[in-house]
């Protein structure tokens, strides 16, 4: 009798890891799939998955594969099950197989007796694909910055330009003038006062954005003046425009999507690009960040506001629960406020709707 028990328990943990690992698959969900160009894994994920954020779970690498965190065009993501839980791994196609052979740079030394070998350096022709859609957020993973509310008021600023203009674009010569920085470095930002975020719960401000439309080279330096070369800019330089030095960041092209280590209640304090309506692949500013455990991957669930209504027989107004609309995930953190890209939308969004754990 207790080997029958144990038998129907062994039987009844395995039906529910095996309804574990089916209840994360999508309904109709493919066995395999071929990447291709324009392809990102969220939406390699979402064919798979009930929730896309959830790859990292049954990803499954393959140490034989040099960089098999990276996915390339012409590979194929196949679903198998080990022990009952579903896995998706990767079968290289030729993309990532094709590579460019070229010399690697000459060993300098004044050492005549110093031996030479030749080496070669591969680089793969195909980009491998990105975790989410880069170019909606490309510029704030490069530029996009939080600051304190007097720092571009204390940084340096444009003074003059070497023609006599009022804007300035690529190639125009300029002066600048302040307190520089004690490294010196070669190459500034140019920035403008963005908008000042406001925590909408509680009226803190919760950073100062620093637009970019920008970047200068350092010619020269006499005293407090700096001689400088336009060499980008997104719209017109002008005198006033603040100088801060460039941010040495490593762009990510591959996010880890992770759930928050605590609960998070949170709000969507903006659309960057003016309007008011959220929707897919929008990107939105936070009043959660660091300083709440959201970091870059950081997912979040998008709650739609319930309506007021009024309540006839009762005769009062009662608010109508909040329910899940949407996903974003954080792609750039700072200590109070986060940048999200927000990955999908069951409904039309807007600014003022909450965030809560996936």
């Amino acid at each position: 009798m207790k080997k029958f028990i144990a038998l129907i328990l062994v039987g009844l943990m395995c039906f529910q890891q095996a309804y574990a690992g089916d209840s994360i698959l999508r309904p109709g969900h493919p066995d395999k799939y071929d990447v291709k160009q324009g392809d990102t894994l969220w939406d390699i994920a979402t064919m798979f998955l009930t929730d896309a954020w959830l790859w990292p779970e049954i990803w499954q690498v393959n140490p034989g594969i040099e960089n098999p965190h990276l996915i390339y065009p012409g590979d194929e993501i196949r679903l198998t099950y080990v022990q009952g839980q579903p896995q998706l791994s990767v079968a290289r196609g030729e993309a990532s197989r094709t590579v460019k052979l070229s010399p690697e740079q000459p060993l300098v030394s004044g050492d005549r007796n110093i031996k030479m070998s030749p080496k070669i350096r591969r680089t793969e022709l195909a980009s491998a694909i990105p975790a989410i859609p880069l170019d909606a957020i490309a510029s704030l993973l490069t530029t996009g910055r939080i600051v304190e509310q007097h720092t571009l008021d204390d940084a340096p600023h444009i003074l003059a330009g070497k023609a006599d203009r009022l804007l300035f674009g690529p190639g125009d010569g300029l002066y600048a003038r302040g307190n520089w920085p004690i490294e010196e470095p070669s190459v500034f930002g140019i920035f403008r006062k963005g908008e000042v975020y406001i925590d909408p719960e509680t009226g803190e401000v919760l950073g100062y954005e620093a637009r970019e439309i920008g970047t200068a080279s350092v010619d020269s330096r006499e005293g407090e003046l700096y001689s400088m070369t336009l060499t980008s800019v997104k719209e017109d330089v002008r005198i006033g425009d603040r100088l801060l030095p460039t941010e040495e960041r490593r762009v990510e092209s591959t996010f880890f999507p992770t759930a928050p280590l605590g609960e998070i209640d949170g709000v969507i304090m903006t659309v960057l690009g003016g309007v008011t309506q959220v929707g897919r692949n929008d990107v939105v500013a936070i009043n959660r960040g660091l300083e709440s455990d959201v970091n870059v991957g950081t997912i979040l669930a998008i709650h739609k506001k319930g309506k007021i209504v009024r309540d006839k027989v009762n005769n009062d107004s009662i608010q109508l629960p909040s329910e899940r609309a949407g996903i974003l995930m954080v792609f750039r953190s700072f200590d109070k406020m986060s940048y999200g890209l927000v990955l999908e939308t069951e409904r039309a969004l807007r600014v003022g709707d909450t965030l809560h754990n996936p």
